[in-house]
């Protein structure tokens, strides 16, 4: 398998890299990756020396450069996005043209090259808040804010490109991932980081908004899975089966790092907050996989990871500190 991972520099990308060469000996990865905020090579330092691995610095969006990518390519993983939706509201410039035009690129450079295999990596936040029975692969989409919508955008433009041009392209919509080397932006890292510094954990409104959590070592066999037995044309969600409020996961954090929950302050909710996300994940558990990491392993072994790369953590943050200077102020 000769595979190329877009934004294979970034939290799962680097994972699922790690994941792909420790259980596929004859697999070639190429990692397409634009270095940005939450890319780094850093993340891929223990795999840097492989000589099955390679990097390749790129802007999805240039056409030119995804087709130099490509060469050689028959697998395709389709991972790089901008993924945060407090930076979304911000600014929805960046989700758009790297979620959206960033596939199309991606779509036209694999069409092209005619590769046998196109992972698009979508997004359980894609169908929106969950008020009953957990959203299946069959439920209509109804993203609410900018990350979401450019989601729902580029992963029903990867259907159509299996559709109209015969593109091999399978569709994986995943529940909040968490794990090593995610940028301290999201709730997990970003709460451990504070807490650390014994700075006050600012959670949106009521903290009751429900969140499934899966630990990206499970994301990866899935993904994996998916590219040997997953279905061209065919969506599958991964769902981590461990539904839980928001606040419940940050006492656990504090928990564990012996922190008081008094640095807990509830502050303003941000625009359009889901209340609940949750998926079946039947269609992948018939071909055999499901979640292995409870929650609590899984957060406390991942609190404690962040606890001992508290320099990753500080020179991560200082890549991206005007966004938290910019939302964080006041709150």
């Amino acid at each position: 398998m000769q595979m190329l991972v877009t934004g294979g520099a970034g939290f799962i990308g680097c994972n699922f890299v790690r994941h792909v060469l420790a259980v596929d000996e004859d697999a070639r990865v190429r990692v397409f990756d634009k270095l940005t905020y939450a890319g780094n090579l850093e993340n891929l330092a223990d795999v840097s020396d492989d000589p099955r691995f390679e990097f390749v610095e790129g802007d999805v969006c240039d056409l030119d450069a995804a087709h130099a990518a490509m060469a050689g390519i028959d697998t395709v993983v389709h991972m790089a996005a901008e993924s945060h939706v407090d930076r979304s509201i911000i600014s929805a410039e960046a989700a758009v043209r790297t979620n959206f035009v960033g596939t199309f690129t991606m779509l036209e450079a694999a069409r092209e090259a005619g590769v046998k295999r196109f992972l698009h990596m979508s997004t359980d936040e894609v169908y929106g808040a969950c008020l009953g029975e957990p959203f299946t692969e069959n439920d209509p989409l109804n993203p609410r804010n900018p990350y979401s919508a450019s989601k729902a955008g580029a992963d029903r433009l990867a259907y159509s490109y299996f559709v109209t041009y015969d593109l091999p392209v399978v569709i994986a919509r995943a529940a909040n991932n968490y794990g090593p080397y995610q940028y301290p932006e999201k709730l997990i890292p970003f709460f451990v980081y504070r807490a650390l510094n014994d700075e006050h954990l600012p959670v949106y409104g009521d903290g009751m908004q429900v969140r499934d959590w899966l630990q990206v070592r499970d994301d990866c066999r899935a993904l994996l899975l998916l590219l040997e037995q997953g279905v061209p044309g065919e969506v599958y969600n991964i769902h981590g089966g461990n539904e839980r409020p928001n606040l419940e996961t940050i006492r656990l954090i504090l928990d564990e790092l012996g922190k008081p929950e008094s640095l807990i302050k509830h502050v303003e909710d941000r625009p359009g907050h889901d209340v609940r996300y949750s998926m079946d994940a039947a269609k992948i558990m018939a071909l055999g996989w499901q979640p292995e990491v409870s929650w609590e392993q899984g957060i406390r072994e991942t609190v404690r990871w962040f606890a001992e790369h508290r320099e990753w953590m500080e020179r991560s943050v200082a890549r991206g500190r005007e966004y938290f200077e910019q939302w964080y102020a006041g709150r």
